[in-house]
């Protein structure tokens, strides 16, 4: 990048837009891909990858190659799940203080090193160094967590049994066997080994399909696990297209984690329903956003860009819709469209850019027509709203819409980009009804001064995840209480107690002792009925539960 392509905007032909937002300078020696993906970095990182064909992965950043990685057929899949299955009995026969401790050694070297991998994360999505950097905080957060807390999650728990003393009861958990995982593209580290940490310490072995064009993120977290004490041969990473290879994990799987999309979710559903195996889905999602009248402008609006432009908009969480009270939409309208314009994009390793690129050539015609056909059906553009090859092939400048309204397609549709749709209200209930109008409900966040008010509009909303004067972090980061989605956006729960029982079986054993639940001592049939009935009230006169 040279001097002058830090401070001018794109070159365009009379008539025609032009990028506003400033690009951020890259650093003096600063890394390239050529530093980063070397033959020996290549060689290490697939070791062990099933894969008898050849495919690669390329950069957003510049549209070239990065690596030849192993292309995995369906035979190279049941392979990695023989492998798989074959070492699953040994790693769950250890304790679970002793696979929690690979977890808490994994903590502490994605810390050290993640220099390393958030080049990776940044040369295979696109995306600025910081918000790279939150995958890395996430990862080591879900490790902690769970390094700490598996064996009060996954121990033995006495229950009450049917006749008090008499009889004894446990439950145990006992791990399902071989993990399916299907992982995404838009967070290649958390949304791949942040998930299958978890299934893990809970004794299962893994086969995980990254996406293709960010696996070498997934096979640096693989890597280190190994050398944080994780048998090779528990985790497997089969790559491939995803009409070819994923298929074939759901159909050999005996639970299946997926993170994608909608359409996507609903037919990996229906393939581990038809094999009676259990899934979890994080799947799309249209998010709102609601700015009451008592909200601080100044705070919101700099939330808002967060909310809106982390990762380029590309996070399942973050927020398209926007909804601002009548009261302060001019004042949090001015402040957020000159944060957003003022946005610097960039394209280096190193810290300084605010928003990075969009991650391939769908993202971008995506996020181009929907923004196309808002204006051309009245919507107003208020910042952005075009895109920055002078910085890289899938740049497109932080956007704001104003006026939106059905039928355009990014008042309903997911775009999954840097776009967000503003609009005004002046009813409480009107903004919330508003929310919760969409067949999506992932994520939401409320912007109020009165602490209050925002718990309770937030238990109105129909989204899995609600947070009260931020966008999505606090609420995701928070690792003992579940995340996902309801109606449209998935089932099942990643964090805290749900997102590590999911990848276990509940096994309940109940000893009989003294007496068995029969007639007996001489009682015929009536006078144990008789017994039994005066047990029962007397258990309730006690409140026994």
């Amino acid at each position: 990048m040279t001097d002058s392509q830090a401070s001018t905007t794109t070159s365009a032909a009379p008539g025609t837009r032009v990028g506003t937002n400033p690009v951020a300078a890259a650093p003096a020696g600063v890394r390239t891909a050529a530093d980063v993906v070397t033959p020996e970095v290549i060689a290490q990182l697939t070791r062990g990858v099933v894969g008898s064909g050849r495919t690669a992965n390329h950069s957003p950043f510049t549209g070239e190659k990065l690596a030849d990685l192993p292309e995995s057929t369906p035979e190279d899949v049941a392979t990695a799940f023989e492998r798989a299955r074959a070492a699953q009995p040994a790693w769950a026969a250890m304790s679970v203080r002793a696979r929690a401790a690979v977890l808490l050694r994994f903590h502490d070297l994605v810390l050290q090193r993640q220099a390393e991998v958030l080049d990776l994360i940044q040369l295979e999505t696109g995306k600025a160094r910081l918000h790279a950097h939150e995958e890395v905080l996430a990862v080591a957060v879900s490790a902690r967590h769970y390094g700490r807390m598996a064996t009060s999650y996954l121990k033995p728990k006495r229950h009450t049994g049917v006749v008090p003393t008499l009889t004894k009861v446990t439950e145990l958990r006992q791990p399902r066997g071989v993990i399916g995982q299907i992982a995404p593209w838009n967070y290649p580290l958390e949304l791949s080994v942040g998930d299958a940490l978890p299934a893990f310490v809970a004794g299962n072995a893994v086969v995980m399909k990254p996406d293709t064009e960010t696996a070498l993120t997934a096979l640096w977290a693989r890597d280190l696990l190994i050398e944080a004490g994780l048998p090779a041969e528990v985790f497997q990473v089969v790559l491939g297209e995803g009409p070819v290879v994923g298929p074939e994990v759901v159909s050999r799987a005996d639970y299946v984690s997926f993170t994608g999309s909608t359409r996507t979710g609903r037919e990996v559903a229906q393939g581990a329903a038809a094999r009676l195996v259990g899934v979890s889905l994080e799947l799309g999602g249209k998010n709102p956003m609601l700015v009451l009248e008592d909200a601080d402008v100044e705070k919101a609006a700099a939330g808002a860009v967060r909310a809106c432009f982390s990762s380029a908009g590309q996070l399942c969480i973050s927020i398209e819709r926007l909804y601002v009270h009548e009261a302060v939409a001019d004042a949090f309208l001015e402040r957020f469209a000159a944060r957003t314009k003022a946005m610097r994009l960039g394209n280096s390793l190193a810290y300084g850019a605010e928003m990075g690129s969009l991650v391939g050539e769908r993202q971008l015609e995506t996020v181009t027509q929907h923004v196309a056909e808002a204006v051309e059906k009245g919507a107003t553009l208020v910042a952005g709203g075009v895109a920055r090859p002078d910085i890289g092939p899938l740049f497109y400048e932080p956007t704001i819409l104003a006026d939106v309204q059905e039928p355009m397609a990014v008042c309903a549709q997911e775009t999954f980009g840097p776009v967000v749709s503003v609009y005004r209200f002046t009813d409480e209930d009107d903004a919330v009804s508003l929310a919760n109008a969409t067949s999506y409900g992932l994520n939401a966040s409320v912007w109020t001064k009165d602490g209050r008010r925002g718990h309770r509009i937030a238990a109105r909303l129909r989204a899995g995840t609600v947070n009260i004067n931020e966008g999505y972090a606090p609420a995701y980061g928070s690792a003992q209480s579940p995340m996902g989605g309801m109606k449209d956006s998935g089932l099942g729960r990643r964090h805290g107690s749900e997102g590590i029982l999911k990848y276990t079986e509940a096994q309940t054993v109940a000893q009989q002792r003294l007496m068995p639940l029969a007639p007996s001592f001489g009682m015929d049939d009536e006078k144990y009925a008789a017994l039994m009935s005066f047990g029962l009230k007397a258990m309730k006169a006690f409140r026994l539960r």
